[in-house]
């Protein structure tokens, strides 16, 4: 899938980018594995202070991510300024608490001493979705980068300008050079990336294909990876439920985020005597919602393939 940003509701390239070349990629690499070495010996204060920092810009330049998030991905610019907002709060959250979360704990043992210490590990790679392009990588960034690590970002193709923005405001909050990187790659650089031995760990949320495909590089090379897959979750009326409030979440719960969403309803249950009343309430309800393209053109013909 090429590296552009491409308007969701026309299909219309607005801008391309070109892959990071092998050569660049292993300037990167090296880059961050410098970086770590200084970064792990940086204060919590230090750290915190530049993390605050982000969270101020995010803030103030929140109306400039949404137009970006919007452009790219195509959901509601409310909708974009809100995560814009959320990702500045979880930066916040974690300048505040990472160095309690991280102190050491003392264990009763029959030593004279016994404690668990929690270090940095390391460069890690972190492959994230197009649906929430600004949240899921700075729930990933703000902890990560707290707890000493270095992050390299292989976002979606189609969110590059997201993806550069993000690097951007990092630097710009303080963070040295490295400490957080964005790869502009497609998929096909992962493995030789997750066989480097200056990446020490993954973190994916994706489809479950791709995370099986993470996951077996990872334990190839026994490195820690978390894994957040997607899923089919169910929407249950009961016999007993408030059919009216019911109907308006079920509506909510579908097409939050555009319908972009691991946790948006993708089933709907209900108990017999009630399923004609709902399934009436929720076609007018819907009837109103303006739709878009279901898939993009690669994965459309993908999908018809």
């Amino acid at each position: 899938m090429a590296i552009a940003t491409t308007n969701p509701a026309t299909g219309e390239v607005l801008k391309s980018f070109e892959p990071l070349t092998a050569a660049q990629i292993e300037q990167k690499l090296e880059l961050a594995a410098s970086a770590f070495q200084s970064h792990r010996r940086t204060s919590f204060a230090d750290r915190a202070n530049k993390m605050m920092r982000v969270a101020e810009i995010l803030e103030n330049e929140k109306d400039e991510c949404a137009r970006l998030m919007t452009l790219e991905m195509g959901k509601p610019l409310k909708a974009a300024v809100g995560e814009a907002l959320k990702c500045a709060t979880g930066c916040r959250y974690y300048a505040e608490h990472a160095e309690k979360f991280l102190a050491d704990e003392m264990v009763e043992t029959g030593a004279k001493r016994s404690f668990i210490r929690y270090l940095p590990i390391g460069p890690i790679l972190a492959i994230m979705p197009w649906n929430f392009p600004f949240w899921q990588v700075f729930r990933f960034a703000a902890p990560a980068l707290m707890a000493g690590n270095v992050g390299l970002l292989k976002h979606a193709s189609n969110v590059p300008q997201c993806a550069l923005k993000i690097e951007d405001i990092l630097r710009r909050a303080g963070f040295a050079e490295g400490v957080f990187q964005t790869l502009l790659i497609g998929s096909a650089p992962v493995d030789g990336i997750l066989n480097d031995s200056r990446v020490v760990a993954a973190t994916l949320t994706g489809s479950e294909q791709a995370g099986i495909q993470v996951g077996v590089s990872a334990a190839k090379r026994i490195k820690k990876v978390v894994l957040e897959l997607g899923g089919s979750d169910p929407f249950i009326v009961m016999p007993s439920a408030d059919l009216d409030a019911a109907v308006a979440t079920a509506v909510d719960a579908r097409i939050q985020n555009n319908g972009q969403s691991c946790i948006a309803a993708k089933r709907f249950i209900v108990a017999e005597k009630n399923c004609r009343r709902v399934r009436a309430q929720i076609c007018p309800t819907h009837a109103g919602t303006a739709r878009g393209g279901s898939v993009c053109g690669e994965h459309a013909t993908r999908s018809a393939g």
